[in-house]
């Protein structure tokens, strides 16, 4: 969908009012609009050109799982019904628009990307024809995310956190594009689960998946190239296997030294010490920092190890 630089938004450019961080605690209602513009782009009904279908069972799955019967909301709304939006539009617009609860819009944005993003929903076609291509729209999704200074995204059928753009391009997005491939099943679903946690504020439980992540991984090359290993085996015994067989080329041995010092002690030694022990009486706290810091390094590691797996002949 075309975006436009309006004389506005370039005059509060000039005087610095972009917002150049991130911020997580509030989906601004301008962009609450836009995300439902979008919507009115895409989910169409293909039979009637109505969107009732699509949204009848966007309010079907969130009021099950909500506990709801509907998502009617007390108090009023800013959104009117059109002369073609049926009850289930007006009512999940309304409750998008209107709901407090950070956590349940962006469920609300999840769910109606999953019916939009076609490696997700691969029976899209049987509801909706879309006058905008799939893709173009969760390119867009994710240009309002980053215009608003809203640190969320839409990857992998997932609304992700992010800390950093350059990291998340650079690093985060082609591992998961590299984890997509079916043979990485299992390692993508801890993957994502580590930034389902991380998005919602469960930094121990990130460490785990993260680390449970960058151990499938491994084995998975190692079964993929006939290596030996063991089901139970730890992050450092699997390290020890890839290097063994050659997957990091021996002539790079000096300059990977720091590499397998990290290999072996970044992820599983942050996630040994913070997470996996005992807390004894004392809670253990994991700051947001070190589960950001976790979150990468693993993404980065992913992508070492699948790259060099490629490569290997």
């Amino acid at each position: 969908m075309k975006t436009y630089e309006l004389f506005s938004k370039r005059q509060k450019r000039l005087r610095g009012e972009v917002p150049d961080v991130y911020q997580y605690e509030t989906i601004p209602h301008e962009l609450r609009v836009q995300i439902v513009h979008i919507w009115r782009a895409v989910l169409r009904d293909r039979y009637t050109e109505d969107a009732q279908p699509v949204y009848e069972l966007l309010h079907q799955k969130l009021s099950y799982e909500y506990g709801k019967f509907t998502l009617d909301q007390d108090g009023d709304s800013s959104y009117h019904r059109e002369r073609n939006d049926s009850y289930y539009v007006t009512t999940v617009i309304n409750f998008f628009l209107s709901t407090d609860d950070i956590e349940r819009a962006i469920d609300v944005i999840e769910l109606s990307f999953r019916f939009i993003d076609p490696d997700v929903s691969h029976n899209r076609h049987a509801y909706f024809i879309p006058s905008v291509p799939p893709d173009e729209a969760i390119n867009e999704l994710n240009y309002r995310f980053r215009d608003h200074g809203v640190g969320y995204q839409y990857e992998s059928g997932q609304i992700i956190k992010i800390d950093s753009q350059f990291i998340h391009s650079e690093v985060v997005k082609p591992a998961l594009i590299m984890l997509s491939d079916p043979i990485y099943k299992g390692a993508n679903e801890e993957f994502l689960k580590a930034h389902e946690h991380y998005r919602k504020g469960r930094y121990k439980e990130c460490l785990n998946d993260c680390l449970k992540a960058f151990e499938s991984c491994m084995k998975i090359i190692c079964g993929k190239r006939g290596w030996p290993y063991n089901e139970k085996d730890t992050a450092n015994r699997l390290i020890e296997t890839v290097f063994k067989h050659a997957l990091i080329d021996s002539s790079m041995t000096c300059h990977f030294t720091a590499l397998i010092s990290t290999l072996k002690s970044g992820v599983p030694t942050v996630r040994n010490d913070q997470s996996a022990h005992g807390q004894g009486s004392e809670d253990i706290i994991v700051p947001e920092y070190i589960a950001s810091y976790t979150l990468h390094l693993t993404a980065s590691n992913i992508l070492l190890l699948v790259n060099a797996d490629e490569e290997l002949e």
